[in-house]
């Protein structure tokens, strides 16, 4: 059973693809803060496995200003992950990693990744078994980012029979079966019966979309290790820093935090790519404003940096959060 009774519930950042780059991790520490750990989007294993030109500026040290990330990595082969765990030790410098055995994505279910690997529990006993042998030897320490089953509930009683078998450095669990993707609401019931027998820490996922949410989580679970945000981060860049005690999100800040972004975004990667980065964060931002339908429509409408900027403007000027 876990105790963390005492130590302070850590925050973290969770790995959102095409979303959380080092970009992002780095302005919104900047802006806000608040996290104690950042999550990579996942790097997906296969044979012949380089790092993208993407993937190295993402975990590159001299990119990253936050003091604490983990690469995420998504893999259902040993030997691809053991080659990409031992490239970010020996070539980046990095003494920890975590496994995505949550993405419920189809695209990623069909090739038996992510939460897709759970279906298959002997495969992924033998994939750990591998993994833990070779990160142990090189001084890695590895982490799983969890759904709780496939299809049922029922299924995590032998997944976490499995995990239980090997040194993971925390168990970071989404009650959510893949089939739920993020519909449905979590299940505490099975997030209990997680937090009650993992021999290690565990750490909270889903749902966390306020001071409310987090403190509803807390409360149940006193000594929970740790607490994830993902889409409500990406909603309310500030919830992080609230939670600590800090103010709470005003126009001001998501504008300055706005601005940063996308400027900084305009600059590596050019205007058009630029503005389709935004109006995937507007998807979750917009829900921050009161009547802001039609606002929103001319973010998303907009083809050129002027128009972009324009609708951005109006939005700030006519509605508040």
């Amino acid at each position: 059973m876990n105790s963390m009774a005492g130590n302070r519930v850590k925050l973290y950042a969770a790995p959102m693809e095409g979303v959380t780059g080092y970009i992002y991790r780095n302005i919104i520490d900047d802006c806000f803060g608040g996290a104690d750990r950042y999550f990579t989007p996942f790097i997906s294993t296969n044979t012949n496995k380089t790092f993208t030109e993407q993937e190295r500026r993402d975990i590159d040290s001299g990119n990253n200003r936050p003091r604490d990330v983990i690469p995420q990595i998504l893999s259902n082969n040993s030997c691809d992950c053991i080659k990409v765990i031992r490239a970010l030790h020996d070539e980046y410098g990095y003494d920890e990693v975590n496994l995505n055995l949550g993405c419920p994505s189809p695209t990623v279910v069909t090739k038996h990744k992510g939460a897709g690997f759970l279906a298959f529990p002997d495969k992924l006993d033998s994939f750990l078994n591998d993994v833990f042998v070779a990160a142990g030897k090189d001084g890695v320490r590895v982490s799983v980012k969890t759904r709780t089953g496939v299809e049922s509930h029922d299924e995590f009683i032998k997944i976490l029979d499995i995990y239980n078998q090997y040194p993971l450095s925390e168990l970071i669990v989404h009650p959510r079966v893949q089939k739920d993707l993020y519909k449905n609401s979590p299940d505490y019931d099975i997030f209990e019966y997680a937090y009650t027998n993992s021999k290690a820490p565990v750490c909270y996922n889903g749902d966390i979309c306020s001071v409310d949410d987090y403190q509803r989580i807390t409360s149940r679970f006193n000594g929970l290790n740790a607490v994830m945000c993902g889409r409500g981060m990406i909603t309310n860049p500030a919830i992080f820093a609230t939670i600590n005690g800090g103010d709470k999100l005003s126009s001001r800040a998501l504008r300055t935090f706005h601005n940063a972004v996308f400027k900084e975004y305009c600059a590596v990667m050019g205007e058009r790519n630029a503005l389709f980065k935004m109006k995937e964060l507007w998807y979750y931002m917009i829900r921050n404003f009161d009547g802001a339908d039609r606002y929103y429509k001319s973010i998303r409408k907009a083809q050129r940096r002027c128009d972009y900027e324009a609708a951005v403007n109006e939005l700030f000027a006519n509605c508040a959060i």
